[in-house]
């Protein structure tokens, strides 16, 4: 009968290559397609597209202070501080998400409206956010002179 423990070791790997390439943003993978492109500080900047197009019309001040907090953190990365942009991020997308699972839509149709979808395309990218950069914080080596305080 012949194993299975090759299948669930690449299937192990393969999760951990993705969170480790959704967190930390500067993780090269051997795949010819990743490896032609740029450091990619898409996921913390795409939740704060989405974050101000639900919050910025009507004006609500408390949800708005998480993009400029998330594009910091982009900031961050671009400048080689990987793992504490992985752990910035990771930390206020979890608040986000917390914040955004308080609002209950009181209709139907405002759960699967335009903005219905756009709150749950924040909260999955903030979900998976909070997942992908806590095991890279976690996981995250520092070099001497890599840290931001």
């Amino acid at each position: 009968m012949p194993s299975n423990s090759t299948e669930e070791g690449e299937a192990e790997q393969s999760t951990v290559s993705f969170l480790r390439a959704w967190g930390d943003f500067r993780y090269k993978t051997e795949s010819p397609l990743t490896a032609k492109l740029p450091e990619s500080p898409v996921p913390p900047t795409v939740l704060a597209t989405l974050i101000t197009s639900l919050h910025a019309r009507p004006v609500q001040r408390l949800p708005l202070l998480f993009p400029p907090i998330l594009l910091g953190s982009t900031f961050m990365n671009i400048y080689s501080y990987t793992t504490d942009s992985a752990g910035i991020t990771a930390a206020w997308s979890g608040l986000y998400l917390l914040l955004a699972r308080q609002r209950k839509p009181e209709h139907m149709m405002q759960r699967f409206g335009a903005r219905g979808f756009v709150r749950g395309a924040a909260m999955v990218v903030s979900a998976v956010n909070v997942v992908a950069g806590g095991w890279v914080y976690a996981k995250g080596k520092k070099e001497e002179g890599d840290s931001v305080g």
